[in-house]
């Protein structure tokens, strides 16, 4: 098959740059999150079944799924008690029959953090007017194409350039560039995809400007006086598989996927892992009544750790699901979900909705 040999190519791709530069596991995390209710309820097992503006994000080769000429995504979720806010737009757009165009637009952030570093002044007096606030925020833009390659028959493919933008204040800042690649292959009633993040590694470069009274207040409290540096963050690789079975003259619906999360950057909590390479799955399902009305679920975040006596390994997961709506250009869907292990913090209730929009719609 050639999406098998084109997996096995990402894979030795991936393996090689991983060894060949030095990353941080948790770089970048903001862009794990994931956008869109339908993907977040499934617990984001999503790159196979994913059609369409969310595609950009999830699986560029999905874009080749479009069904209309332009479509748009919009999502905004809040986390913490509404400290953290995370936002994301996507507009997506048909070139030809062949090819498929998208933007995604990412924002997570924390928003009027209040700044005591000059709370003491020189002469050791509190002077409460001194306190000031600051946003910490990460912001990405991801540029996405798709085209079908004739001589790939059945493979899909698509490719991302990522420009991410990371601001602490006027503490410092970080400019990163980074490249995703991702594939599909229908087989017979199965859909396969591979998605590989950050093939090339994705580069964080990290400037600081402080003043030497904020350096001094710093060393004072025994905190890490930070220095400018690249931070890299490690390629995965995504791999899944979906099929969707019909019901009662096609009225009914059930779409089951998995997904199997590669990283190779050293042991992780996760239920399959070695000092080189780990893996976590994750599951998503939809059931679905004339392509109108959809109730999901998903399991996802299983990990490996230790109880709350410190002493047995057990394994954790996230169950997360969601319900949608669609009636004619709009799709609204909704998810209850949780940004890490479902005893970390409280879940969210996350609303996304996508338009989709044809040039006859404008013609009449």
């Amino acid at each position: 098959m050639k999406f098998i040999q084109l997996y096995c190519a990402l894979f030795i791709l991936i393996v090689t740059n991983t060894f060949s530069q030095v990353g941080r596991k948790y770089s970048n995390e903001f862009l794990n999150i994931g956008v869109g209710a339908r993907a977040l309820s499934m617990s984001n097992a999503n790159i196979a079944s994913v059609e369409g503006v969310e595609s950009g994000y999830w699986n560029p080769a999905g874009l080749l799924k479009q069904k209309n000429d332009l479509e748009v995504g919009l999502m905004h979720a809040e986390y913490f008690a509404g400290i953290a806010k995370y936002d994301y737009m996507g507009i997506s757009k048909r070139i030809d029959s062949l090819s498929v165009a998208a933007i995604s637009v990412l924002r997570f952030g924390v928003d009027n953090i209040p700044n005591t570093l000059d709370l003491v002044d020189a002469s050791g007096n509190v002077n409460y007017n001194n306190i000031s606030s600051f946003n910490a925020v990460d912001f990405a833009a991801i540029l996405s194409y798709a085209r079908i390659i004739p001589q790939l028959k059945g493979v899909e493919m698509g490719a991302n350039f990522k420009i991410i933008r990371r601001k602490l204040g006027d503490f410092g800042g970080a400019w990163g560039f980074g490249m995703d690649v991702g594939a599909k292959y229908k087989y017979k009633k199965w859909q396969f995809a591979a998605m590989a993040r950050d093939i090339t590694g994705t580069f964080n470069a990290w400037s600081y400007s402080l003043s030497q009274r904020n350096i001094a207040v710093l060393q004072q409290t025994g905190n890490e006086i930070p220095t400018s540096s690249i931070e890299v963050t490690a390629p995965k690789l995504i791999i899944g598989a979906s099929r969707a079975w019909y019901f009662w003259s096609d009225r009914i619906s059930i779409l089951g996927e998995v997904n199997l999360i590669n990283t190779f950057d050293g042991m992780r909590n996760t239920v399959v892992k070695s000092k080189i390479w780990s893996l976590e799955p994750a599951f998503g399902t939809e059931i679905g009544y004339k392509n109108t009305v959809f109730l999901r679920g998903g399991i996802g975040n299983i990990q490996r750790q230790l109880d709350d006596m410190g002493v047995k390994q057990i394994t954790t997961f996230q169950p997360n699901f969601g319900v949608g709506v669609k009636y004619r250009i709009f799709r609204l869907d909704y998810a209850f979900t949780d940004i890490g292990d479902r005893s970390v913090a409280l879940y969210s209730n996350i609303f996304s909705l996508k338009i989709n929009l044809n040039k006859n719609m404008f013609n009449k």
